[in-house]
């Protein structure tokens, strides 16, 4: 593939402000680097007491004496915390600059917990990742959070949280717009309320309405397409409502307009959480991260939130469920068009849960580094859809690009099935079509080609099953399948061995799963 063409395939989906503000921030870089420009590391401030509900809890993370752990990866700084420490991934560090765990579950002491503040404090020269907007954003808010629980009230806290707030300010994240600005307009309100600052205010109110409107779908899913990153944003959501809805400032003007788009974000979820409590791990989403979907109803009913149930449309996801199984089928395009780095070449994949457990799934997310392991979980083969002639349905590249996508050119839907065609493979002159049927004690798969092609289609099983229940509730027309082993990744940088099985066809192929 042609270098050109490629970021061209991927550069032409950006929005004209993304595009700008790359150049605007590269350029200011270069012109403050040359006049030696330093933001100040505190600003004088006067915070007010919050008043906040109960919230959700965070992972453990930290275990006391400066040992941490994230992403299923630890640390142990011993006698002093580098807040620049690389080795684990940039993603670790910026969960190490999060401060997620001062508002964890099993917490240590309250002291250990400034301490690490005020380290943190005394270290701002030599901190560089941790002041990149979004884990500015994230710790303003567990600051806050943290101060107000706890009754703390500490000036040197407030002038550094103060000036982080008008870094972050100066830098907001309009060259990649989706959840990160998201995540910088939640923040900036938080610290509008805290430091009673108006100009904040107006950056926050203006962020939220723009960016909810944008990002919040018809039908309650948000529109990056994975269910992960739905549930963090509805858990900023809850905690904004409740900051809002705890506090009279600004006359609660924003908590109307939140609390409606938090109604439709609760069916949503609702709807894509398995009986079990589990979700579909589709596109970038994995266990251990976000609050799980029995938590974020109950920080709802805490708050009085009810739940809007919208019929699944404007997400390309549905869900079937039957007596004996629950399906979640994926027949969208790409999302969102402009931010789709989480997104993964799974065009018509689909789970599969019977008996209320895990059997047909997806291969899941255990890395954000570029490598190899990230270019096979976003692959077309890693699925459980249809690969042809070897290559991606969507160009996904790098860590988080996609050139060329697949787009959906037909969708039936009727009681009992679903049909689509997709155009994925249209450099090959090949339509990809798709039909579930949905029976009370089995499902039915029927793949269809325009042309003969060199095609493979797969299925991969949860840990737990085993060859011999594959073999007693997978019929195939084809004879020509084998049994293979992938690595089902639940958390990040958690792998475990499972079975898939490969089916090589080349123009029709018909699969039956029995109940």
């Amino acid at each position: 593939m042609n270098k050109i063409t490629l970021l061209f395939n991927t550069v032409k989906f950006l929005k004209p402000i993304q595009i700008y503000s790359r150049i605007f921030y590269f350029v200011r870089k270069k012109v403050r680097v040359f006049y030696n420009f330093n933001y100040p590391l505190e600003k004088k401030s006067n915070s007010v007491k919050l008043n906040l509900k109960p919230t959700i809890l965070s992972y453990r993370s930290y275990y006391g004496d400066y040992k941490f752990n994230f992403l299923n990866l630890s640390k142990n700084f011993g006698n002093e915390i580098d807040w620049n420490f690389s080795n684990n991934g940039k993603l670790w560090t910026y969960n190490l600059n999060y401060f997620d765990f001062l508002n964890q579950e099993n917490q240590e002491e309250e002291y250990e917990y400034l301490d690490i503040i005020e380290d943190f404090i005394s270290k701002q020269k030599e901190i560089t990742i941790g002041f990149e907007p979004s884990p500015i954003a994230l710790r303003g808010v567990n600051w806050i959070k943290y101060m107000t629980f706890n009754n703390i009230k500490s000036q040197k806290i407030d002038n550094s949280l103060y000036a982080q707030y008008y870094r972050l300010y100066d830098n907001l994240e309009y060259h990649l717009l989706g959840n990160h600005l998201l995540e910088n307009g939640f923040s900036l309100l938080f610290g509008a309320y805290y430091f009673q600052d108006e100009l904040l205010y107006k950056k926050a109110k203006k962020i939220l309405i723009v960016e909810l409107e944008e990002q919040i779908l018809g039908d309650g899913g948000h529109f990056e397409l994975s269910v992960m990153y739905h549930q963090i944003m509805l858990f900023r959501l809850l905690d904004t409502i409740n900051l809002v809805k705890s506090n009279s400032w600004k006359n609660q003007e924003l908590q109307f307009f939140l609390i409606r788009k938090a109604e439709s974000m609760l069916g949503w979820l609702e709807q894509m959480t398995y009986q079990n409590g589990e979700i579909p791990l589709l596109n970038d989403s994995t266990y251990g991260i976000a609050p799980t979907s029995r938590e974020l109803f109950d920080y709802a009913k805490r708050l009085k939130i009810k739940t809007e149930i919208l019929s699944l449309k404007e997400s390309g996801y549905r869900k079937i469920i039957k007596d004996k199984y629950e399906c979640v089928i994926d027949i969208g395009n790409i999302g969102a068009s402009y931010i789709p780095g989480h997104a993964h070449a799974d065009t018509f994949n689909f789970e599969l849960y019977k008996y209320a457990k895990p059997f047909i799934v997806d291969t899941g997310l255990s890395t954000y580094e570029t490598n190899k392991r990230r270019i096979i979980e976003r692959s077309t083969l890693s699925h459980n859809t249809v690969e042809i002639n070897s290559k991606n349905q969507s160009e996904v590249w790098a860590g988080f690009r996609v050139g060329k996508r697949a787009n959906i050119i037909s969708i039936e839907e009727r009681e009992n099935s679903i049909e689509a065609t997709h155009n994925g493979y249209r450099d090959d002159d090949i339509k990809h079509h798709r039909l579930w049927i949905f029976e009370e004690n089995r499902v039915i798969i029927e793949d269809r080609l325009n042309r003969k092609s060199n095609a493979i289609a797969s299925l991969h099983f949860h840990p737990d099953v085993t060859k011999r229940e594959i073999l007693n509730h997978i019929e195939i027309d084809n004879e020509n399948w084998s049994f293979s082993e992938y690595e089902y990744a639940s958390q990040f940088n958690k792998l475990e061995k499972a079975i898939c099985i490969y089916i090589p066809f080349s123009i029709k192929l018909r699969i039956t799963i029995k109940i």
